[in-house]
């Protein structure tokens, strides 16, 4: 189920928060819950997923995106990630949620997000994101002029340009294996 109550407790929390730069970077302290774990009693994987629109969404408020949104019809959504897993999180432990926007290019917007247990990174996540409208993706140049940004964008680092390079050359949509073939609905 998704957490709506932390969610709602995280827009209270940083409502009076100071207004970020569309590159300021949000900071917010959760605890692992007994239901966000797997049968191996860490945070589930899955879940860290989740728990990343924890810091993603207010990240957005304080930047001035989500009025923008909502003045516009606009919507916004995750277009890919990248995610690596390093240290567990166990039950009832607290820990510190880092949220920034990278840069963009002509058609996503590139954030990282990283979820630390003291100085030690537990695990990170590049989200690929876009504003969409419903003629299709809003170039984020326009999103940043919204926001009254300029519409270029830092140089994105080497391993996120790789990685945009790497994606690209996936095939989509993906190739059904012939054993797998016999199992789809016809």
């Amino acid at each position: 189920m998704y957490p709506l109550i932390r969610f709602a407790k995280e827009l209270v929390k940083f409502r009076h928060a100071p207004a970020l730069d569309p590159l300021g970077t949000h900071v917010s302290t959760h605890m692992c819950w007994p239901w966000d774990l797997d049968p191996w009693w860490e945070l589930n994987n899955g879940r860290t997923l989740t728990l990343f629109d924890l810091g993603r969404i207010p990240l957005a408020r304080r930047t001035g995106l989500v009025p923008i949104l909502r003045a516009n019809g606009w919507g916004i959504t995750v277009a890919g990630n990248s995610t690596r897993y390093r240290k567990r999180i166990r039950a009832f432990q607290r820990f510190t949620m880092i949220s920034r926007t990278v840069g963009w290019d002509a058609r996503f917007v590139y954030m990282e997000q990283s979820m630390w247990a003291g100085t030690e990174c537990c695990n990170q996540v590049m989200i690929r994101s876009a504003v969409t409208s419903a003629q299709g993706i809003v170039p984020p140049a326009r999103v940043m002029e919204a926001l009254g940004h300029g519409p270029d964008s830092p140089p994105l680092p080497d391993w996120i340009q790789a990685w945009i390079a790497a994606d690209a050359t996936r095939p989509w949509p993906p190739i059904i294996p012939d054993d797998a073939k016999l199992h789809l609905p016809l």
